[in-house]
């Protein structure tokens, strides 16, 4: 089969979205299929029309940018041009404009449309009246139109108030990691300084995009959690902050103003070739996440799991209930520094089963077995 991924942005531009996409990508190709994707161009350096990982990927170009979503003016000719030539479009929200796009092209040419629902759009002040807008309309336009909404957890289907009605078309297909790219990985004393590593006391790792609309991954709760951890304990842990965004030098004023900046390294846009080693040198890797409506289902902790790390989250996040069950982290309350200061603390005095982590990830949510799920999905549409 062909399939046509229409994300609002793709590799090398990190965010959940664009990792799901990009993984799922890699392994449909290995399964034997050709994947295009069409998305916006948000990097003057990136190419106009490039191949990677054997992924056929044309960008274009942006106008502005409303809710997270960038404007492309040419997607909907190319869309309704690529949609006549492929077998199925894989669309993605919580970013409308090409997910709403993608659903009346599939109309349009008689295209299947598989939409996977990340999570809820949601936003404040403004951005709030319009998204409640747009959930009222388009979202809704969209949500009847596509042929099958895929969600990564089960839960999902009863948080969010939009999916009610659609019953008959969900799937439940969980995220996937590469266990065959992230997995426990020694590197020697020279890179781990260069990584910014503290030999001298535990690690402790985050990681997202640092602009206004992920503030819900809840890196201010684990600011002042260490903050509480500086003023208790004789020995702080070293936070390293991965990502960059407008909201970085927020973040860092905040570090400053809580007496923790010594404690906290923010280490700006983290190249794809370092990840593996920062999830396998970290001591513990931190998701301390705020919002259920926001958060989906936390793909980066998977990715710090099977390279061997234990992980602290909240409940709100997809995969908790298996670092739970499977006692390979820690389930802390929402919002509740206190608590997760606790728990870090707890957390870097134990040994950690290693094994346990990759089975999981190698059992139930390696991309293989998510990417033939789809596959399958993707047949029965088209036939």
């Amino acid at each position: 089969m062909h399939v046509l991924q229409t994300p609002v942005r793709f590799y090398p531009h990190i965010g959940g979205v664009e990792t799901y996409v990009h993984d799922l990508s890699k392994k449909l190709i290995e399964l034997g299929h050709d994947v295009s994707v069409v998305c916006a161009k948000v990097n003057p350096e990136t190419d106009h029309h490039e191949q990677i990982d054997d992924i056929d990927v044309h960008r274009f170009t942006s106008i502005g940018s409303i809710a997270n979503t960038n404007i492309t003016p040419a997607l909907p000719m190319e869309l309704y041009r690529q949609a006549q030539t492929v077998d199925v479009i894989h669309t993605h929200l919580p970013t409308p404009w090409s997910a709403d796009l993608s659903a009346l092209v599939g109309v349009a040419t008689g295209t299947p449309v598989v939409l996977t629902y990340h999570n809820d759009i949601i936003g404040e002040g403004f951005a709030n009246y319009v998204a409640r807008l747009y959930n009222q309309t388009m979202l809704r336009a969209t949500l009847q139109l596509v042929d099958t909404v895929v969600i990564t957890q089960p839960d999902y289907y009863d948080d969010s108030p939009h999916l009610g009605p659609h019953q008959d078309k969900i799937e439940v297909v969980p995220n996937g990691v590469d266990v065959n790219r992230f997995r426990p990985a020694t590197i020697d004393k020279a890179e781990r300084n260069r990584l910014g590593f503290d030999a001298s006391r535990p690690n402790v790792f985050f990681l997202s995009v640092l602009d206004g609309h992920h503030g819900y991954k809840g890196l201010d709760v684990l600011l002042e959690a260490i903050s509480i951890l500086n003023d208790r304990s004789e020995t702080v842990p070293h936070l390293l902050v991965g990502g960059d965004g407008e909201a970085r030098s927020q973040y860092e004023q905040q570090a400053k103003m809580l007496g923790v900046e010594d404690h906290v390294t923010f280490l700006g846009y983290v190249e794809d070739n370092d990840l593996v080693a920062y999830y396998s040198e970290a001591d513990l890797f931190a998701l301390p996440s705020l919002s259920s409506d926001q958060e989906g289902f936390g793909l980066v902790l998977l990715e710090a799991l099977a390279a061997g790390t234990p992980v602290v989250t909240t409940d709100v996040v997809g995969v908790s209930d298996a670092v739970r069950d499977n006692e390979i982290g820690e389930i802390v309350p929402q919002d509740d520094p206190t608590e997760l200061a606790t728990t870090i603390e707890h957390l870097l005095t134990l040994e950690f089963n290693s094994d346990s982590a990759r089975a999981l990830c190698e059992n139930e949510y390696s991309w293989r077995s998510s990417a033939e799920h789809l596959e399958q999905m993707y047949l029965e549409l088209c036939h």
